[in-house]
């Protein structure tokens, strides 16, 4: 595996890469990689002939009270695992090679980004527009991969190669692959290791009380009261607070208070000990 850090030395691994031919997969990620990573990796090796993964934890994302200073960064182990896996090449910049001095262009995605996460974190999405608009036209994939567990952040890359044209990769190229799940069905997350042994045991609540949720609105519940039982048994198995529940169409994320015809996905935001966790399921 060839490991880039510099814009120029990704263009030479990328020519060289293309010039023996197949398609390239992008998987981008801000590294501390878990199963969930690795199973992104797996599905686009099986989708195209080349991988490109790329490691940078974007500081543009992260709210002025979040944990960028905290959020792991283990390159070393990273990479092994990257190429355990076939990766062919890491793109691995520094902040100043994707922000370099003067860098002052912003990628705002409405609508699908207006509540939820992007309610709660102003300005995240539009730090992931940014940075991933970048890796786009930085590697040019056929493909690129993304976790379903970010639901919203896959909503709202879609949204933006859909307004903005983008041809490498094509909106219908952006591929979510199901979310990756620990035995007791938490989601997995490079969040997961800041949870104490009890909190990582209560944590487990969120995905079976997501399901209980879902099963009521499925059979005819009020969704409001669906979700508050959701939010009252949440805060009853020790998560301190939750930032929303809530029922939204799958492809705009409009909120809904009933269940509609269309697809559906539960969208839930929690924090338990010092840690946000989120999750999102398909209804209906």
């Amino acid at each position: 595996m060839q490991t880039a850090t510099t814009l120029d030395m990704l263009r030479n691994a990328l020519a060289a890469l293309r010039a023996g031919g197949g398609s390239v997969a992008l998987v981008p990620t801000m590294g501390a990689l878990h199963e969930g990573h690795l199973t992104l990796v797996r599905e686009a090796r099986k989708a195209c002939d080349h991988v490109v993964a790329s490691i940078f934890v974007n500081p543009t994302q992260f709210g002025p009270n979040e944990d960028l200073d905290a959020y792991p960064r283990q390159l070393a182990a990273d990479s092994a695992m990257l190429e355990a896996e076939g990766v062919a090449l890491l793109w691995a910049p520094g902040v100043e090679a994707m922000y370099p001095a003067g860098f002052v262009t912003s990628i705002s995605v409405s609508g699908v980004s207006d509540n939820f996460c992007g309610a709660a974190r102003p300005g995240h999405f539009d730090g992931v527009a940014t940075v991933v608009c970048k890796l786009f036209n930085q590697v040019m994939p056929d493909k690129a991969f993304f976790g379903e567990k970010d639901y919203q952040q896959l909503a709202v890359i879609r949204a933006m190669a859909r307004d903005l044209d983008l041809t490498r990769p094509h909106v219908r190229d952006i591929i979510g692959v199901p979310t990756v799940r620990e035995a007791d069905g938490l989601a997995m997350s490079s969040r997961n290791r800041y949870l104490s042994p009890e909190d990582r045991a209560n944590a487990a609540a969120l995905p079976r009380e997501m399901k209980a949720a879902i099963s009521a609105i499925e059979a005819g519940e009020d969704v409001g009261e669906a979700l508050a039982t959701l939010e009252r048994r949440l805060v009853e198995g020790g998560f301190a607070s939750v930032d929303y529940a809530a029922l939204a169409d799958a492809q705009l994320l409009a909120p809904l208070t009933s269940l509609p015809p269309a697809p559906a996905r539960l969208l839930v935001a929690a924090r338990i000990g010092g840690t946000r966790l989120i999750d999102n399921m398909a209804v209906g």
